[in-house]
């Protein structure tokens, strides 16, 4: 599945977004997410992990760290998220998983007879710059809510911030998710806002 190292998000100019598919991080694709977080501008700091560290984890976790702490994720089977494809190459990634796979402060309300596991949270996003302005985050909201409906989720949860926000952007905006259909529930901190989608 590997192919070149250059992304096209690097080389389009703004375009039509026809033909983007939607695929989960399993085994098959680590190499094209290991690649994607490896293009200049991309979060290979972080992994995606940032929400995930837990324990001994979140001591001195350098980025090496973190990318096998990922890969080990991918390895077991634990659903991590998902990545935009654009002419066979990713371009885009959503994390969205059940909240139990996440740290527990992430955010989010306990709800009498509701089942964690069935709780997906959408946790972040990442669009290269060559892409963003041209509709990708809520296309990739309604392929994430897809993909945990289809492996049994009856709540997708999610946790943007208002536009102003200095911090926690890449969990997205407050209008994206009110467009999709969610509905605020609450605050997770002083910034991010709790929302959440029945799809029951």
């Amino acid at each position: 599945m590997a192919r070149s190292a250059k992304s096209p998000a690097s080389r389009k100019t703004p375009s039509s977004l026809d033909g983007l598919t939607f695929h989960p991080v399993d085994t098959s694709r680590w190499k094209d997410f290991e690649r994607f977080f490896e293009t200049p501008g991309a979060p290979k700091y972080c992994w995606c992990m940032a929400w995930r560290t837990h324990g001994t984890e979140a001591r001195d976790f350098s980025s090496a760290d973190r990318k096998a702490a990922m890969r080990s994720r991918v390895k077991d089977g634990v659903p991590v998220g998902i990545l935009g494809y654009l002419d066979g190459e990713p371009v885009a990634w959503c994390s969205i998983a059940p909240r139990p796979t996440y740290r527990n402060n992430l955010g989010g309300p306990t709800v009498d007879g509701e089942k964690p596991e069935r709780v997906w949270s959408l946790a972040c996003f990442f669009v290269p710059r060559a892409l963003r302005g041209q509709g990708m985050t809520p296309r990739l909201i309604t392929a994430a809510v897809a993909h945990a409906r289809k492996h049994g989720a009856t709540v997708v949860e999610a946790y943007p911030v208002d536009a102003e926000s200095p911090s926690y952007r890449f969990m997205g905006f407050v209008p994206v998710f009110t467009s999709a259909g969610f509905e605020e529930v609450g605050r997770a901190g002083s910034r991010r806002h709790v929302m959440r989608l029945s799809l029951r």
